[in-house]
């Protein structure tokens, strides 16, 4: 079964740190910043999900990531990154709804973990849309806020409807 692993806020920026409880809204999680609103955030934005096993495959082959450290407000754990695609909606808890909006498309902040970092979460393929690239669902993906609510760590992760 998915589950939240852990919900993240920062005042804007990398890395975003563990917080208790989550006031899901549909422009993010309550209390989280974004350093170029520009770029991110937003209602098609409004969420970042990064997967436990990406972040803990890059912890043990040396890179200094850990839950946060992504920029991701959700760190979930037993979601398949490879079968995320935009068009799914998800509930998270008893209240949240999700639709996953896009891939993330990774900036120069990650930089610091790492010169090779953003290659190997991001590629052309993925900009195009190619899911049989092996980096897909590495950089995280970004979600629209169906329906807002209270999350907290622990809370279940359940595939809704695929639209895609």
């Amino acid at each position: 079964m998915a589950r939240v692993v852990q919900l993240n806020i920062s005042p804007g920026g990398l890395p975003k740190r563990p917080i208790l409880e989550a006031r899901v809204t549909p422009l993010g999680i309550a209390g989280d910043g974004h350093n170029h609103p520009h770029v991110h955030g937003g209602p098609r934005q409004a969420l970042l999900l990064i997967c436990r096993e990406v972040v803990d495959w890059f912890a043990t082959h040396g890179y200094p990531v850990y839950y946060g450290a992504m920029g991701e407000n959700i760190t979930t754990e037993g979601l398949d990154p490879r079968s995320l695609r935009a068009g799914q909606r998800y509930r998270i808890g008893g209240e949240v709804v999700i639709e996953l909006t896009k891939p993330r498309g990774p900036c120069r902040a990650l930089d610091v973990y790492g010169g090779d970092f953003r290659s190997l979460v991001w590629d052309q393929r993925v900009k195009a849309g190619d899911i049989t690239t092996p980096v897909w669902g590495k950089s995280g993906f970004y979600a629209s806020v169906v329906t807002p609510g209270l999350v907290l760590p622990g809370a279940p992760i359940s595939l809704l409807e695929d639209l895609a």
